[in-house]
């Protein structure tokens, strides 16, 4: 690593030196190098740019109008580099790193933090920047570097991306208290064929999902709603303007609203498949510490 560091950096590094000292013996001892080699260097880079970049001047040298600009130029972006250097050394680090994670709105409110506070046990010291989105978001976010990992349904099959399926979670029918369908126990989407139906909007992976289900089902839904997250289709639900689907609810967070009877699902395709995402390509050692304590702990994204 440090070999490769001074093959990229090192012409830089002697020019500002000479810069700083005018005189090559003294900036090749600065630098710990032969004189020869810091001679050699100069050279290359005046070759490279192609105007003169010092002059003798005495028994040392002299920076030209040019030199000197290069030379500052060059001070500034070594200090860049360092703190970028020093910046993704300490993003990787597995206790004081950070991770970048996509995830949908319907786990926000607990499993997302259930996740997150297991893996803190463990690493007290790592932070997370949270991106919360529709399903086609999130993972574009994840193909151009914005995140790092990604929880979605359904799983995607896209080129460059690894993934894995972590849990089925179980899908309701989210029905207003005061409805006659609003009472225990499970129910067949095609008893509701007529309903209806508040739906997340296109884009988004529980559209998807339902879609699926209806076609499955044989039911041509009469959309009556459409909303982004399961909070506000649910408050919909709640003032009697449709029935929905929604992931189950977790009882004691926001999620389980008042006024909203959720009947589980009968069928096959009651369920939604709910993976964790990566770019298939090395992890930085705390982006694949979290991935591994997440695709151990699937059970926490349930109810």
């Amino acid at each position: 690593m440090k070999d490769a560091l001074h093959e990229l950096v090192g012409p830089l590094q002697v020019l500002v030196a000479v810069a700083e000292h005018e005189h090559v013996t003294r900036a090749a001892h600065a630098l710990g190098l032969q004189q020869p080699t810091v001679s050699r260097t100069l050279a290359r880079v005046q070759d490279a740019v192609g105007v003169p970049l010092l002059v003798p001047d005495g028994r040392g040298v002299r920076l030209t109008a040019a030199g000197r600009a290069l030379a500052d130029v060059a001070a500034r972006a070594l200090a860049d580099l360092d703190r970028g250097i020093r910046a993704v050394r300490d993003d990787d680090s597995p206790t004081t790193g950070r991770i970048a994670l996509g995830f949908l709105h319907t786990l926000g409110a607990a499993a997302v933090p259930a996740l997150v506070r297991a893996f803190r046990q463990d690493h007290p010291g790592v932070r997370f920047q949270l991106h919360q989105g529709a399903a086609g978001a999130v993972l574009d976010q994840l193909t151009v570097g914005e995140v790092d990992l990604v929880l979605t349904s359904p799983v995607p099959r896209r080129p460059g991306l690894a993934c894995a399926a972590l849990v089925d979670q179980p899908l309701v029918l989210a029905v207003p208290g005061d409805h006659p369908l609003g009472v225990p126990g499970p129910i067949a989407l095609t008893a509701v064929a007529d309903e209806e139906f508040v739906l997340f909007e296109p884009g988004y992976g529980l559209r998807e999902t339902v879609e699926a289900m209806f076609a499955q089902a044989g039911i041509v839904p009469r959309i009556a709603f459409e909303g982004q997250d399961a909070h506000t289709l649910r408050g919909l639900v709640a003032a009697g303007l449709g029935v929905a689907v929604v992931p189950a609810a977790h009882p004691g967070t926001s999620e389980a609203f008042v006024g909203v009877v959720e009947r589980p699902l009968q069928g096959p395709s009651s369920t939604r498949t709910l993976g964790l995402v990566w770019r298939d390509e090395p992890l930085p050692r705390v982006t694949a510490a979290f991935r591994d304590s997440v695709l151990a702990r699937p059970h926490l994204l349930l109810p």
